[in-house]
Formats: C-alpha cells, structure tokens, sequence
C-alpha cells in the first residue's frame, strides 16, 4: 500500500481525527493531512517514528509504514546515457539536506507544486519559471530545498542545484554557472564551448526535451539569471533572490513574507521542544513577536535556548525587548541575523544606503517617499521615489496595505538605525530629523487649510505635490496621523511652540470630519505649548478647542474652571489690539459661563463677542456666535426666540459666500440645521425637524462626518418615533447605536438604548424593551459617578416595573 491510504487505514482503525492524532503524536495536523493527501512526498524518518508510536502499531506494522515511507522518498535521478567521448552519464548530486521542521509554508508549496503540474498540460511554448523573492531570513533558500525534494519525482531527467551567491562580494558568473551545468548534464569538459552565448545554445539543445527541475539560488539580480533560464518544455526553473527581479519576463512570483504567529510558535516549539513552550506559552508568544516572526530569527532564538536547557523562554525575550541588544541576543554560532542582513545592505547604492539609514527615524510603521525626500534633501519626489523602490526591490523594504506607503521589517528598523548610529554623525541625524519634521508640520498645515470655514479672512488653500482637494488632504492627515503628531511633539521639545499653535488652530476643525485620538491630542500638546510661551490668549483659545471638540465629538463639555482662564484669555486679547481674537475669547468665556450654569453672563458674554465680530466685519464668527446664542435660547426653553435666532443662521449658511463652499462650510450647515431641528420638535413641527435632520444627515453622511452622522440619525429615530413611523425609527436608531459603539461613548449608546427601550414598549415587546434596559445598565458603570447614578437609578425603576 502506498503511505497515504497506510497511514489513513492505521487512524481510522483506532478511531483517531487528525486533530488526535496531531495532539497524541505532536505532529501538526498540516503535516498530517499533507501525508494522508499524497502531498508531502519526502517524510522525514522521525515523523514516521512519531506517528508510529501514537497509532500504537506493532513491530511489523511500524516497519511496514516506514518502507511505504521510503518508497514515497524521490530517488536521486541520472541523466540519460548519450555517446561516450561527447558526454560522460554522471549521477547527479543530491540536493542540500531539506529541514525537518520548515513551518508555515503550504501555500507556497501547494503554489510550486501546482506550477509542476501545469508542465503535464499541452500547448506551452516554454517550461515554467517562479521567482522566490523576500526579505533576508525568510527561508526562501528552505522553502525550495523542500519544494525540490519533493517534485524531484516528477522530473525524472535530473534535479540540479546551483548557487548564484548574489549577496557576495563576487556573484557567480552566469557562464560558469552554465559550465557546471553543462558538467552535471553529462558533457565532457573540453566540449564545452567557451562563449557564454554557445552555452546557453548547447544548454537549451539538452534539456529541450528533459523533465528537468533547475533550482538557482540566491541571484543577484535579472543580468544573472536571464542566461540562465534555458529549460525546456517539461523543465521548471525556481530563482530564489532578495531582489524582486521584477525584469524576468512571464515568471511566477512567490514573495515570502513573515509567519503567521502560530506557525512561528510552531517552528519554536519544534526547535525547543513542545513541552518547553508548552510550559511558557506567553514568554513564547513575546519571543516570536520580538524575532518579528522572521523565520531564521526564531530558528537562532531557538538553537540558543536549545543548547541552553536550564534558561526560562522569559531570559531571552528579557534579552530581546532591549532593542539596543536585540541583534546582538539573535546570534547563535555561525547563524547571525545582524550578518545576514548586513550582505544586502551592502549591495546597495550609496544613495540607497543612506535612505535606508534614515527612513529609521520615520516615527511611524509606514511612510510615503514624501518622507524619504525630506530625508534626503531632495530635490525632487522622483528622487526618493527612485530609492524607495531600490529598497523595496532588494526587499530591504516591504509595501505597506496602504497603496504608496512602505514599511520596514522590525528587526531590518533596528538594523537600519544601527547603521544610521555609526556610520552618519550625530549632527547629520539631527538635521534629517529636523527636515522631516518640518516637512511633515508644513504639509500637515496645507491639509488642514482644506478644512477651515469659508470667513474671508484666512488665505484658500493652496494645491501642492500631496494633495489637491479636501478629499486628498484629509487622507493624507489620516493616513500620517502617528507622523505628523510625532512631528508636533518634536517641535514642542525642541521650544518651536509656535509650530505647535498654528497647525492646532485650524486642526480643531478637521476635528469635525475626521478628527482622530491624534488631532485630540494635538489640541492638548497645543495647550501646553501655550503655557510654555506664557500666552494666557493661546492658552485660553486652545483649551476652548478642546472644550468644543469635547462637546461635539466626545458628548462631554467645558469643564467650569475655564471661566477664571477664559477672562484671562479676554484680557490678553483686549490687550492685542485684535477684534477677532477678542471675540473668539469672549465665545470662549460665554461657553465656560454656559458650563458653569450661568445664563445672565453667558448672554453678556455672547452679546459682546457678535459685536465685536460685527466690528471687525467677520460674518462667519456673527453666524457661529448667533447659533451658539440659539442653542442656549433653545436649552432654556425660549423656543420662539432660539426659532428666529437659527433661521436667520440657517438661510447664512444655505448660500454661498465668500467663494466655493467647503467641508467645514457643509459640516457647519448640518450642525446649525441638526440644532435648529430639536427645536422644531420642541415646537411640535416634526415634518419641519425632519427635514432639517435629514439634510443634515446627508451633509454628515458626505464628508464622512461620523459623529454627526451618529447624532443626526439619533434624531432622526426619536422624531420618526413621535410621528408613530416604529419601524423606520428602529432601523435609523439601531444604526445610531452602532456608530456610537464604533466611536466608544457610553452616554451615547445609553441614551439610544433607552429610545429603543421605549420604542419597543410601544410596539408591544417587553422582552426586547427589558434586554434593551438591562444593556443600558451595564453601560452606566463606564460613566462618571453622577451622571451614572441618575441613569443607573432611571433604569433600575423601569426595569422593576
């Protein structure tokens, strides 16, 4: 019987899943599925030992499934005999050693193997080639040892093995490579031709009609490996190289990457021993995410704590969490991660080199080739693109999912500022440092002009190199958020606090589309560098931004302290000179009266800062302070006049003014006429507030305003609830409740609940009504101490009714 249906037999015989037999035995389940498949046609002798011993096969059993295991084995092929004098029949030399325990690699061999079985079909021109690319230390060298055995089968003509040394000082010469070829092929040395072209020929001629499986290893680049490909209908080339070889024309492409974290954990425990990982699962899941599940990283982790028995696993990741020492720690005899990485680098341009040296400093895992010019100095983005690319080719770099974005390897980063520690001075590192963080800070400031208001005192946005429109401008904010925050903390240490202020006063309101925990965080740096400058103005107009964003986006508020710094930012502003930014202060100061309860003075306050916008001319600031005036109108239950007061805001911001509108301009309407609404409704004009809402949701739901898109929803459901349309509001407020779950506001998902809650008593299923209270109840405990009592205590009597 043939291994596969034996081994199959046995299992059922006992009774015994693969996934049984897998725990029983320790060996995988791939491995054993593979073997009952047919697919693995080279198992390894202990493998058989150990599922020998789980099957509990007798003496005779065991020695029977080892010789269909042998039978399964390739043999090693000869060439075919040709005339004595011109070629000498040789037996060709067996391949290098395969691996026992190569790991998470299926895929790529179900892909090779699926290429040789695409040479049994009809109607080809040429063999199959596949080039296996990746990062140094991936395995591709184990990956097409293992490929090799196993297909040597079907290539009864001969398996040749040969290597390139592409990452040496001298790559083998294409013509010598062939005059071993040539050699192993059966033809007499002093027949073969001496130039390179009359080689390939003679090559070509030999393996035309040859099932042949030619294996280069480790190229150095396309010029190498063209002269190479001389394989015949039935042959299969495989190239393994750490440059892309993007050149060689209709190849198949493998890029190996890194494992997945169980497969790594899996090539640990095969090293180490499962009984070893077993008893330190955690340390073993750190171990392996700190060798950034590069396989020849963990293979050396694994030879150390091998040959070390008495070492914990949480002594090496100790050893490991220390970047400065990490390379150093994966090093184990002659196998040396920092060595092997160095053979690439050394290959490259010194221009590429020294990109690769400093895109270590890049704060965040991905970048553009925007920030490798900055880096650079250059001139142009071609330039650094051109670099990139180099990188990316010798797989020094890898894509990141986003499109034009790259990312570094985690250990090729700590390689890369090792490199950039010792070989560039400590002054040129600063200035590169510095130029990224400038680019990044002027580039972040011409996004986020996209998104200011329409107020005929700020300049327009300028089209540049990154972007030319808000949609452009908030992908680039988003997508170098981490950068762009790390930059403004650069510029914060290093005293340039004015840097800081001027991209967070526009942020705030970017903040209204696509405001981040990093635009968040910015407005706070802001502060902070106000305080460092002594600006009460600064200070007071920045802690407002965060008051405001709190309110709008977070459902929060001004906290009441802000009215002792609001009247200090009200009398540094008085003291500028500035009519806007005296009215800005005292919008500042209503809002901390608004906070702290005290209506009179809010008016006061308000009143001052719409004469003063009016002084000065400035009739965005008029509408903006007259809507804050109606919302507070409206909260204290004076309905006509809050009425009047969001009319004359919403007809302002239903025309044009000053020029094309923009996402602020629209996210400004929708946020009028989503107030104006709750008004409507408190008048009773539902058909009125639903209008409103629905043209604000639109507006929301168009620049991709979450938050608001959330709240006008919210709205929605409630009024399409008290016009008795059940189903409609279910289905706008269960939609609102998802997008406050997204976004993490517990106040948010309760007050929705409750909604629900009591849009289900109405259509008569208490069941749901009770689940949908007692959810809400569990939420209360992630809201402050009094707001959370009032609603628990609400709940608690619903629920015992």
């Amino acid at each position: 019987m043939t291994l596969d249906s034996l081994l199959r037999d046995h299992r059922c015989r006992v009774d015994l899943t693969q996934e049984a037999l897998s725990e029983r035995s320790g060996v995988s389940v791939r491995a054993i599925n593979y073997l009952e498949r047919g697919v693995t046609k080279s198992p390894q002798r202990r493998t058989i030992d150990l599922l020998a011993d789980a099957l509990g096969l007798t003496g005779e059993q065991s020695l029977e499934l080892r010789k269909a295991a042998k039978r399964a084995r390739p043999q090693p092929a000869t060439v075919r005999h040709v005339p004595a004098g011109v070629y000498e029949p040789l037996t060709l030399a067996m391949l290098p050693p395969d691996l026992d325990d190569l790991t998470g690699r299926v895929r790529d061999l179900g892909a090779l193997c699926d290429l040789a079985d695409e040479l049994k079909r009809t109607g080809r021109r040429s063999g199959r080639c596949a080039v296996l690319s990746g990062p140094p230390g991936t395995g591709k060298t184990s990956l097409v040892v293992r490929a090799a055995h196993d297909l040597a089968a079907a290539f009864p003509d001969g398996t040749f093995f040969l290597k390139l040394r592409g990452v040496s000082a001298q790559p083998s010469d294409p013509a010598e490579v062939l005059h071993l070829l040539l050699r192993a092929l059966g033809v007499n040395a002093v027949h073969i031709p001496a130039e390179l072209e009359d080689r390939v020929s003679l090559c070509r001629s030999l393996l035309r009609d040859r099932a042949a499986l030619l294996v280069f290893d480790d190229a150095a680049d396309e010029a190498q490996v063209r002269p190479l490909l001389v394989g015949g209908l039935r042959c299969l080339t495989l190239v393994t190289s750490r440059q892309l070889l993007v050149g060689i024309e209709a190849a198949h492409r493998l890029d190996l990457g890194v494992l997945g974290h169980g497969d790594a954990v899996e090539l640990l425990s095969a090293i180490t021993g499962q009984a070893r990982v077993a008893r330190e699962p955690s340390a073993a899941s750190e171990l392996v995410e700190l060798c950034g599940r590069l396989p020849l990283a963990i293979r050396i982790a694994g030879n150390r704590l091998a040959s070390r028995p008495g070492w914990p696993l949480t002594h090496l990741v100790g050893m490991l969490r220390d970047r400065g020492r990490r390379l150093t720690a994966l090093t184990a005899g002659d196998l040396d991660v920092r060595g092997v990485f160095d053979l690439s680098y050394r290959q490259l341009t010194p221009a590429a080199a020294t990109a690769f040296r400093r895109l270590s400093l890049v704060p965040a895992a991905d970048f553009s080739a925007g920030a490798a010019m900055a880096l650079l100095d250059a001139q142009a983005e071609h330039e650094a693109a051109a670099l990139v690319d180099e990188l990316a080719d010798a797989s020094l770099l890898q894509t990141a999912p986003r499109q034009g974005r790259y990312q570094f390897h985690d250990l090729l980063r700590v390689f890369a500022a090792e490199r950039l520690a010792q070989e560039e001075t400590s002054e040129d590192i600063a200035a590169a440092d510095d130029r990224l963080a400038c680019w990044l800070m002027r580039t972040a400031m011409a996004a986020v002009r996209y998104f200011r208001p329409t107020d005929g005192v700020s300049a327009p946005p300028v089209a540049g190199p990154w972007f030319d429109d808000h949609l452009g401008a908030g992908r680039w904010l988003e997508t170098e958020a981490q950068n762009w925050l790390a930059a403004a903390k650069s510029c914060a240490v290093r005293g340039d606090h004015q840097r800081v202020l001027d991209l967070a006063k526009p942020m705030h309101w970017y903040s209204e589309l696509g405001g981040t925990a990093s635009t968040w965080e910015l407005l706070e740096l802001a502060v902070r560098s106000a305080v460092a400058v002594g600006s009460k103005l600064e200070e007071g107009v920045h802690r407002n931004y965060l008051g405001w964003v709190h309110n709008s986006r977070l459902g929060g508020g001004p906290s009441p302290e802000y009215v002792d710094l609001a009247r200090q930012a009200c009398a540094a502003a008085m003291a500028s000179g500035d009519l806007i930014a005296q009215a800005w202060a005292h919008t500042l100061l209503a809002n901390a009266h608004r906070a702290n309860g005290d209506s009179p003075a809010f008016r006061d306050a308000m009143e001052t800062a719409i004469r003063l916008f009016e002084q000065a001319g400035h009739r965005l600031g008029v509408h903006l302070a007259r809507f804050m005036r109606a919302d507070h109108a409206q909260e204290s239950g004076m309905l006509e006049e809050a009425a009047a007061e969001f009319e004359i805001c919403v007809r302002y911001f239903r025309q044009p003014y000053g020029g094309p509108r923009n996402p602020s301009d629209d996210i400004n309407y929708a946020n009028i006429l989503l107030n104006a609404s709750h008004n409507l409704a408190a008048l009773k004009l539902l058909d009125q507030a639903l209008d409103h809402c629905e043209e604000a949701l639109e507006l929301f739901e168009r620049h991709g305003a979450t938050m608001g898109r959330a709240r006008a929803l919210q709205s929605s459901g409630r009024y399409l609830r008290r016009r008795c349309e059940h189903r409609n509001a279910r289905a706008k407020l269960t939609e609102a409740l998802a997008l406050f779950e997204r976004a993490g506001l517990p106040r948010c998902q309760v007050e929705t609940l409750c909604d629900l809650a009591s849009l289900s008593d109405e259509l008569g299923e208490p069941s749901i009504a009770r689940a949908e209270r007692e959810r809400a109840l569990s939420l209360c405990d992630n809201l402050g101490a009094p707001e959370a009592a009032e609603l628990r205590a609400k709940l608690a009597q619903r629920l015992a009714e």
